[in-house]
């Protein structure tokens, strides 16, 4: 890894840091600080990659023109925040050539030990910062339950349901995501 800038740094500041980096790391750009993110356990990212799956299959389902990106894709917030959330979708066109989605609609975070209380507070107000975000859930692996927040009528508040069974309606887009499916199957 390079040495990190001491002087605080921009989103394109970051992105351009980060691609000189050697190897596998990862990072976040928090309040212009570079922040590095730790390891996955098997079980998280087989949640993340679970959860991905199953959010493109409801979108196939609904015919709806969206895409879903599992870890290493950011979303922006301000010029100095670049987060990485495990889970994260856009519809409509994405530039290729991009690190981060311009219109994110969805974030999906699975929560671990170490970041439990980011997810849960930190997250949310930054993640509903971002305007076109209309839902952000939480998946609790070890309690078997989804906290799903979303855009009530008109942006004007944050609404939030539990959920341990059934099917969370994603509107918009406009898609139906079995809970089934981000807890496990086999569970």
């Amino acid at each position: 890894m390079g040495a990190k800038p001491k002087a605080k740094l921009t989103v394109s500041q970051f992105v351009e840091w980060c691609d000189k980096q050697a190897g596998d790391a990862r990072y976040e750009l928090v309040d212009g600080e570079i922040v590095a993110m730790g390891l996955d356990r098997i079980d998280h990212n087989r949640a993340k990659t679970r959860a991905a799956s199953a959010l493109n299959a409801a979108f196939r389902a609904a015919g709806k023109d969206c895409e879903a990106f599992v870890d290493g894709v950011g979303v922006t917030f301000g010029d100095r925040n670049f987060r990485i959330p495990d889970v994260v979708a856009q519809c409509g066109p994405v530039d290729p050539a991009e690190a981060f989605l311009d219109k994110p609609v969805i974030v999906i975070e699975i929560v671990s030990a170490s970041s439990m209380e980011r997810d849960a507070h930190a997250k949310l107000h930054e993640y509903f910062s971002i305007a076109t975000i209309e839902h952000y859930l939480i998946v609790y692996l070890d309690r078997q339950h989804v906290v799903h927040h979303w855009r009530g009528e008109a942006g004007n508040a944050i609404l939030t349901r539990f959920w341990s069974d059934g099917e969370i309606d994603l509107s918009p887009p406009g898609a139906r995501l079995p809970v089934a499916a981000l807890l496990g199957e086999d569970r």
